[in-house]
């Protein structure tokens, strides 16, 4: 349930506030169903009361200040689409709002005279606009379905918002997450809701041209296919693009460009990651070899290319930047314990890069990542890379029992506590002294030793327990978790100035299902798990269960598939059977169907022939087509 609105006295029932409440008793209305649908949201989801008025809420300055760093990189990609954006609606009186992804205004660019009116109204920097923050509004019926929109007038849930006309469009990361909601907003407007048809459409372009940029930005160093229905169109104004590694996989894409490549092959845009690191050939009838003849190098218009389902499309190939690739260091300038992190693809090798860089300073490090990415291996690895002379200590703090972490983490004197040693003890942080102290899941450290932590960093000196005279430490923390420290600092349950010095320099580790290494990745853990006489291989179709399966224990989750795939496999030969069921479910698409079918029919049916190409016994061939429903036609 959303947390509680600051609101204002309750009014009388107004005919506004009755509609609502009669769409919540089921009755019919002519509002567009994106309307109803939110305001059903507003009533039973977010339980939110229509006939309580509620001021515009600001976060304050120093959440704001979270926010905007969090976005910067976004904020400063779009700032010129939002430029011009506000050019194309000079002296109409439209405000643009730029929101993250939790819906607070990032970015903001309005007329100053009406700045009093605009903050008022809740159309200024810092404002959220979340549907559980503010009811039924363009940012936040844009956050919830997807989809570009209007909100206009009394559509809004609050009644403090139905002067207002709001128009929002989504903006998507390039692996097909949500990653902001741009809005073109008015304080009044004309009556008719389709007099903001051409908002719908302006926000709606510079949303899409915000996400090309971005894209842009993010694969200098790929090859990048952009896609428009005419060619006048393909190289100012694309419609689509995505982003392919040197292996022919899919790897990014737009919010167009991922409704391109679900159309092409039968998928669901709402299930990115059954679309990202697939081949190009499963969506065009091309590969990778193949996009040179896509580039400026030819007419626009002899530029086509046809997808799976048999449309044509203008393409227009990008090449590598490959110029600023040669500017990346190679692998033998890294550290050895760093370039086990990963392989060659060059985020992982930037990513080695700057480990390598901090690795050599004493400042602390945060490591963020999921559950299972390495975060104890990597911050291993910085010690190993560091020429530090002292040891390597972890610490998990969410694992120590909350009455002993302290006396583990600071030592304490002789008889400092009933049960306590008789000759005192070193804590854990002393016995890192001259090394690097790995303190694992500090989300969890308890508020009260937050302190006496930050102490260590700020004097290098600890106090064990009972002692009244600190002792001089010299200790470099690496710190880690999977919780987002800032959100914990916001709800009071991490100090900010521990998180501010914790935070000095950070590396994010992507999650398995996002890593481009992800065949490196495999082929590792298999040499891990392989003995003698038992070598195994996958089979193509094992191979595309595990890339289709999101993997929420990442790197560890992935050892013990392998692991208990190499013990049941036979003759060397790891299938979708030696997997888990629900990685086997995963791994079968109607692309696999699809694509079996063609294989038989190239076969002229002949099973054993086709299992022969997939690498599979026959008895596996047929299960698979007992399973889609395939049968040789008579």
């Amino acid at each position: 349930m959303a947390a509680k609105r600051p609101c204002g006295a309750m009014f009388p029932r107004s005919d506004h506030i009755r509609e609502i409440e009669n769409v919540g008793m089921g009755m019919a209305t002519g509002r567009d169903e994106i309307v109803v649908q939110s305001w059903l949201r507003c009533l039973e989801q977010h339980q939110l009361d229509p006939a309580q008025n509620c001021e515009a809420f600001i976060v304050p300055d120093h959440k704001l200040r979270e926010h905007r760093q969090q976005s910067e990189e976004l904020i400063n990609i779009a700032r010129s689409g939002l430029e011009h954006l506000f050019q194309q609606v000079a002296g109409q009186n439209y405000v643009l709002l730029l929101s993250d992804r939790q819906g607070v205004t990032v970015e903001f660019l309005g007329d100053p005279l009406f700045d009093n009116n605009l903050r008022k109204a809740g159309l200024y920097m810092g404002s959220e606009w979340s549907e559980g923050r503010a009811g039924t509004c363009a940012v936040g019926a844009c956050m919830e379905t997807g989809e570009a929109l209007t909100i206009h007038q009394t559509d809004h849930f609050d009644n403090t918002h139905t002067p207002l006309s709001c128009t929002a469009a989504p903006i998507y990361d390039m692996r097909g997450s949500l990653n902001a909601v741009l809005d073109i907003s008015l304080l009044s407007s004309p009556i008719l809701k389709a007099s903001q048809n051409l908002a719908l459409h302006l926000v709606n372009a510079t949303a899409r041209r915000i996400e090309l940029a971005n894209l842009m930005a993010n694969t200098r160093h790929e090859w990048v296919l952009r896609f428009a229905r005419s060619p006048e169109f393909l190289d100012v104004d694309p419609e689509a693009a995505i982003s392919i590694d040197p292996n022919g996989r899919v790897i990014g894409m737009t919010h167009g460009g991922a409704k391109l490549l679900a159309r092409a092959s039968g998928l669901d845009w709402r299930r990115p990651e059954t679309l990202l690191g697939q081949p190009l050939s499963l969506f065009f009838d091309t590969d990778i070899d193949s996009l040179p003849d896509l580039t400026r190098s030819r007419p626009t218009e002899e530029r086509v290319l046809f997808a799976r389902d048999g449309n044509a499309l203008f393409a227009h190939a990008i090449e590598p930047n490959t110029r600023a690739r040669r500017r990346m260091p190679a692998r033998d300038q890294i550290p050895s314990p760093l370039r086990r992190l990963g392989g060659d693809e060059p985020s992982i090798l930037a990513l080695q890069a700057k480990a390598a860089k901090l690795a050599r300073t004493r400042l602390p490090i945060l490591i963020q990542g999921e559950t299972g990415t390495g975060k104890e291996y990597l911050a291993r690895a910085l010690h190993d890379g560091s020429g530090l002379s002292g040891r390597f200590v972890a610490v998990n703090c969410a694992a120590i029992p909350e009455q002993l972490i302290e006396s583990e983490l600071f030592g304490h004197v002789p008889g400092a506590f009933t049960g306590a040693s008789a000759k005192g003890r070193k804590g854990l942080i002393e016995q890192a002294d001259g090394g690097t102290l790995f303190l694992d899941e500090i989300g969890d450290m308890p508020y009260t030793l937050q302190s006496r932590l930050l102490r260590v960093l700020a004097e290098q000196e600890v106090l064990p327990v009972g002692a009244s005279e600190p002792r001089p430490v010299r200790v470099r923390i690496v710190s880690a978790s999977h919780h987002s420290l800032p959100e914990a600092v916001r709800e009071g349950r991490f100090r900010e100035d521990l998180y501010y010095r914790l935070n000095t320099a950070t590396i994010t580790l992507p999650p398995l299902r996002e890593r481009p290494d992800f065949d490196w990745l495999v082929e590792r853990v298999l040499k891990r798990h392989a003995s003698e006489g038992n070598n195994p291989a996958l089979s193509k179709a094992a191979i595309l269960a595990l890339k289709a399966h999101a993997w929420p224990g990442n790197i560890r989750e992935l050892d013990n598939v392998i692991a208990v795939a190499t013990a049941l496999c036979e003759k060397g030969h790891i299938d979708l059977a030696d997997l888990p069921e629900h990685l086997s479910c995963e791994g079968e698409t109607d692309a696999d169907a699809q694509a079996l079918r063609q294989l038989l029919v190239a076969c002229d049916w002949n099973v054993s022939e086709a299992a022969r190409r997939l690498g599979l016994d026959r008895s596996t061939v047929h299960r698979r087509m007992k399973r889609h429903g395939i049968s040789q036609p008579h």
